[in-house]
C-alpha cells in the first residue's frame, strides 16, 4: 500500500467520526457560543467541511488563494444539515484527491501566505490533523449545548457506563 492509499484509508475512517459527532450536535443549539468571539457550534461545525473542500480545491488548483471560493460550500443553517452537507463536501474533496499519484506527494503547491507546501504536508496537516483539532473543540461544544458527544477514539462516559453495566449484568 502506498502512501497516497494510506492517507484516503486514514482520511474515511477520520470521516466516519466526523459524521458521528456531526450526528450527534444538539438539534436547537445551533447558534450556540461559549465564546461571544468564537464560532457558534454551527459554524464551527461546518468548518470541517470547509477544511476538505478548501484544502482538495486548493491542492487542485495548485495554489490556494482566500477568494478562491470551492463551489457549493454555503453553510447550512440548521443542525439536521450539517451531516448531510459534509458527507456531500467530504465526497466531492475525496474525487479531487483520488485525481493524485502517489508521486505528487512530494509537490509543492503555493499556500494562503505564499509558501510552498508539500501536498504530503497539506493531506496529513492540513486535513487530517486539522479536521482532529476541530472536533476536538466540538465535542466539548456539544457537552456544553447540552449534547453527549460520542466517543471518537474510545468510549465516552456513558458509553463507559453502558458497557460496565453489561457487563455486570453477565456476571
Amino acid at each position: 500500500m502506498n502512501e497516497l492509499d494510506m492517507f484516503l484509508g486514514a482520511w474515511e475512517r477520520e470521516s466516519e467520526s466526523t459524521l458521528k459527532l456531526l450526528r450527534a450536535l444538539p438539534a436547537a443549539q445551533y447558534d450556540f457560543r461559549p465564546d461571544a468571539g468564537g464560532r457558534s457550534l454551527g459554524e464551527l461545525a461546518w468548518h470541517l467541511a470547509e477544511g476538505d473542500a478548501y484544502m482538495s480545491y486548493g491542492i487542485e488548483n495548485g495554489t490556494f488563494a482566500m477568494d478562491a471560493k470551492p463551489p457549493n460550500i454555503e453553510r447550512p443553517r440548521q443542525v439536521e444539515a450539517l451531516a448531510p452537507g459534509y458527507e456531500r463536501i467530504h465526497r466531492e474533496a475525496v474525487a479531487r484527491i483520488r485525481k493524485l499519484k502517489p508521486e505528487d506527494l512530494d509537490r509543492t503547491v503555493s499556500f494562503f501566505d505564499g509558501r510552498g507546501v508539500p501536498i504530503r504536508d497539506i493531506l496529513w496537516g492540513f486535513i487530517i490533523s486539522h479536521g482532529i483539532h476541530h472536533r476536538g473543540q466540538l465535542s466539548l461544544m456539544c457537552r456544553l449545548a447540552g449534547g453527549c458527544a460520542p466517543g471518537l477514539y474510545g468510549p465516552n462516559r456513558e458509553e463507559t457506563a453502558a458497557m460496565r453495566a453489561a457487563a455486570a449484568a453477565r456476571a
